[in-house]
């Protein structure tokens, strides 16, 4: 089975880790493990615990041996997803298990070998990471054999009534519902709106709107706050209103900055480091 890698790149909620899923179930290695790793889910020390396992005692905490994702992978694809965020420690670590497919657990000086396909994303632009030397060119290279190059959903609208009735299909069976589809003036609204946070984003107002609606038709009622009139005529700076979504879905949230990154399809830091520069404070 091949071992190139895959650097699929876009901006966040664009879907990119359903592409990681579809190109390992149309490989090979269909019927080995497809292992997810969220990059910056993890401080350094415990990300290269998760990669690769530790020994027991090898740190405050490790009260036990434990197996790495690189090998609940093997013989399949593990996927890392924000791969821009990691540290120059596991970047050298990652560029060894791509070169000579083998790794220590952190506490062993024993190697351990590896059959797994590296697939990988990022909403960052990596080639300016590596200018300003915050990435390994190397890894780089050995990462990006393959690029897959995810437009946000804004560039591809055509997309968006397919994506709505797989997303209604979906929430039928999660939420025992019988919708059957959204009516034209909705459409209408979920067309014309610019989605910042992207699938992510339109799937969280698909399920909502499943949850609150009584109907088989979905009307436009449930979609009054993706308006033209707030949003698409709305004059400004791109800063500004990404300024006022993140002051409205905070409020919508109670303050909840884990469900709000969440919907702007933004990490918790990024959108920490948002409210900080936009001085927002609730």
């Amino acid at each position: 089975p091949t071992t190139a890698t895959v650097l699929i790149t876009g901006e966040s909620g664009t879907g990119k880790e359903l592409i990681a899923r579809a190109i390992h179930k149309n490989s090979l290695r269909k019927n080995g493990p497809f292992v997810v790793v969220n990059c910056v889910a993890f401080s350094p020390t415990l990300l290269e615990s998760e990669l690769f396992g530790h020994e027991k005692g090898s740190f405050t905490g490790a009260i036990a041996r434990r197996i790495g994702r690189f090998e609940m992978a093997n013989g399949g694809t593990i996927f890392l997803d924000e791969i821009g965020e990691i540290d120059p420690t596991i970047q050298t670590k990652l560029l060894r298990v791509l070169q000579e497919r083998e790794f220590e657990r952190v506490g062993s000086s024993r190697s351990i070998k590896v059959d797994v396909r590296i697939l990988s994303a990022t909403n960052k632009d990596l080639k300016k990471e590596v200018e300003e030397r915050r990435f390994r060119e190397d890894l780089f290279y050995r990462l990006n054999v393959f690029n897959v190059d995810v437009p946000p959903l804004r560039e591809r609208k055509e997309d968006i009534p397919l994506i709505v009735e797989h997303l209604i299909a979906k929430y039928n069976k999660v939420l025992n519902k019988k919708v059957k589809k959204v009516s034209v003036k909705a459409m209408e609204l979920l067309l014309d709106y610019d989605y910042p946070g992207n699938i992510r984003e339109l799937e969280n107002v698909i399920e909502r709107s499943m949850i609150m609606a009584k109907d088989e038709i979905i009307d436009e009622k449930y979609f009054n706050f993706i308006s033209k009139e707030t949003y698409i005529e709305k004059k400004g700076t791109l800063k500004e209103v990404e300024k006022e979504l993140i002051i409205k879905y905070l409020i919508q949230n109670k303050g909840n900055r884990t469900k709000t990154a969440e919907i702007l399809g933004i990490s918790r830091r990024s959108l920490q480091n948002k409210i900080k520069e936009y001085k927002i404070n609730l």
